[in-house]
């Protein structure tokens, strides 16, 4: 397979290109996994292996993608893993027809890839676990304008083009100390199919149902407005224009203008403490897999602190693998990827929320249940 390789930022590490990884081996304790009571971690995957992973997906990750095979890389050598931040959609194709091992995705699978993945995962079935929290930045670029609040319905009101004015009275309520300009508001959405997306109108669907009228969507509708291809494109938009206004991993915001959001009676800022918030006050999707571990997320929750414009994104894999070597690598992957310390690596490259020592503990029996066929 001739896949392209994916050169992911992660500079703190000082990484670039392909990254070569070990899968973990011997008695090494550093992965953060708790191999008591019988777990079986990356400190119990088999020494010395060797092969190949490839992993695609969402571009919203690439950074804790890097933090995760650097930190992997530093401690072990022999097996070469690389992702390609191409998006969620094309990540779960690609994964679905068996072009790479794993993907990830900033949205859990649909019940017609679980069924869909039977096929590719050699009579087993796919399965996601959490590796990845992040907020959702609401970006803006907007001449004189430093300190911006919306509140749900005034955001979807926005994005579905209904307020075309930045001093439109909808918006001068929400922000009554600030001087808005008398700018066309240029709403900006991702151009292909995007898990962040999907994210961002599921918010909009559940915290503002009277103002958005198109539900969760991956690929946005025709409704003006700009574009960009990946995180990167629409991040570039932004920037690139006067009143913009876009949506973003946060650890991509960079130097725009970033909204604080109406929760409850205050203004919440993204933060990663603040996701995470979100997170714990959302319960499992049901009908689920047994090994599967996506999440609903409590949109619409009023919980003081917390920001609901956040997306989790999820490992995608088979629990069953046709060779004992792509099962043993996948296994000490993600078992990197979801240990305290992999959490950890991704909180300072990426500014992401590591997962709860619950979530962790669950992630690590269903990466325990992958076999070669």
């Amino acid at each position: 397979m001739n896949l392209k390789k994916k050169f992911v930022s992660a500079t703190a590490l000082g990484l670039a290109g392909a990254f070569a990884l070990a899968a973990c081996g011997g008695d090494s304790t550093d992965n953060g996994t708790d191999n008591k009571g019988g777990d079986k971690g990356a400190s119990n995957a088999p020494a010395n292996l060797s092969g190949t992973l490839n992993g695609a997906g969402a571009s919203s990750m690439e950074d804790a993608q890097g933090a995760f095979i650097g930190g992997f890389m530093a401690q072990n050598s022999g097996a070469t893993v690389t992702y390609d931040g191409v998006g969620s959609g094309k990540g779960r194709e690609q994964f679905l027809a068996a072009a790479t091992n794993f993907a990830g995705s900033d949205a859990y699978l649909k019940d017609e890839e679980v069924e869909a993945s039977k096929d590719r995962c050699f009579g087993g079935q796919a399965f996601d676990i959490p590796v990845y929290i992040s907020p959702i930045a609401v970006v803006y670029n907007l001449e004189g304008v430093d300190n911006l609040q919306l509140s749900p319905d005034t955001l979807a009101k926005i994005f579905a083009g209904d307020i075309k004015k930045w001093n439109d009275e909808a918006i001068k309520a929400d922000n009554p100390d600030v001087e808005l300009p008398d700018t066309d508001i240029v709403p900006v959405h991702r151009s292909d199919k995007s898990g962040t997306t999907e994210n961002f109108t599921e918010y909009l669907a559940a915290a503002a149902p009277e103002s958005w009228k198109h539900g969760a969507i991956e690929t946005w509708f025709d409704n003006g407005g700009q574009s960009g291809e990946k995180t990167s494109g629409l991040v570039n938009t932004v920037q690139g224009g006067n009143g913009t206004i876009g949506y973003a991993d946060a650890s991509k915001a960079g130097n725009l203008g970033t909204a604080k959001i109406k929760v409850g009676e205050e203004y919440v800022a993204y933060s990663a403490d603040a996701a995470a918030k979100a997170v714990e006050v959302s319960p499992k999707a049901e009908g689920r897999g047994e090994n599967d571990i996506a999440l609903d997320l409590a949109r619409d929750t009023t919980e003081s602190g917390s920001y609901p414009i956040v997306l989790v994104s999820y490992m995608v894999m088979c629990d069953t693998y046709e060779k004992k070597e792509d099962a043993d690598l996948v296994k000490a992957y993600a078992s990197y990827v979801i240990s305290e310390q992999g959490q950890n690596d991704a909180a300072k490259a990426a500014g992401s929320a590591p997962l709860s020592e619950k979530l962790r503990e669950d992630a690590q029996k269903s990466v325990d249940a992958i076999k070669a066929k």
